[in-house]
C-alpha cells in the first residue's frame, strides 16, 4: 500500500500508462500530484513493484457496501505480464476486507481493449456517464460504468 511519499512515483506510472494507451484520445497527463494526494485522503493506492521500482498501481476507495476502483496502471514496459490482473485481485480482496459487497469502475468507451479485460474478471456494464467536464478529448467519448459483485 502506498503513502503520500509515493505520490510522485504513482503520478509518473499513471501518466506513462495512460499516455501509452490514450494518446489517440488526449494530449494531457491523466493525473497531477494534487489529484494523487487528494484521493489518498479518501482511499488508497495498492502498488506492485519490480526489483524495487514501482511497476504498477490501482486506486481503491470504499464507499459503504461498494468500492470504487480506478487508475489501474502498469508501466508500459511491464504490461502484459499479469501485473494488472494481480493488482485487480488485490484491490478486490482489499474491498471485501473493508466490508464491500461490490466493486464499481468506469472506462472510456473508446478504449476497445478494456471491456474484455474487465469482463474476464467478472465485471458487467451497468450504465454510462458523460465524460469529465472540462477535459478536452480529440474524439467524442463517454464513460461506461461496470460493476462486480464480490464473494
Amino acid at each position: 500500500m502506498a503513502n503520500a511519499d509515493d505520490a510522485a512515483a504513482i503520478m509518473t506510472i499513471i501518466n506513462a500508462a495512460f499516455r501509452n494507451a490514450e494518446a489517440f484520445l488526449f494530449d494531457r497527463d491523466r493525473v497531477d500530484a494534487d489529484l494523487v494526494h487528494s484521493v489518498l485522503d479518501k482511499g488508497k493506492f495498492l502498488v506492485g513493484d519490480d526489483q524495487g521500482a514501482l511497476a504498477g498501481c490501482v486506486y481503491i476507495e470504499p464507499r459503504g457496501d461498494r468500492a470504487y476502483l480506478g487508475l489501474l496502471s502498469v508501466d508500459p514496459q511491464r504490461q502484459k505480464t499479469g501485473l494488472g490482473s494481480k493488482l485487480m485481485e488485490e484491490a478486490e480482496r482489499c474491498a471485501a476486507a473493508s466490508g464491500c459487497k461490490f466493486v464499481d469502475l468506469q472506462i472510456v468507451n473508446l478504449r476497445d481493449e478494456l471491456p474484455s479485460f474487465y469482463h474476464h474478471r467478472g465485471y458487467i456494464e451497468t450504465d454510462t456517464a458523460p465524460f469529465t467536464p472540462g477535459v478536452e478529448s480529440k474524439l467524442p467519448c463517454h464513460f461506461v460504468k461496470m460493476s462486480k459483485q464480490l464473494g
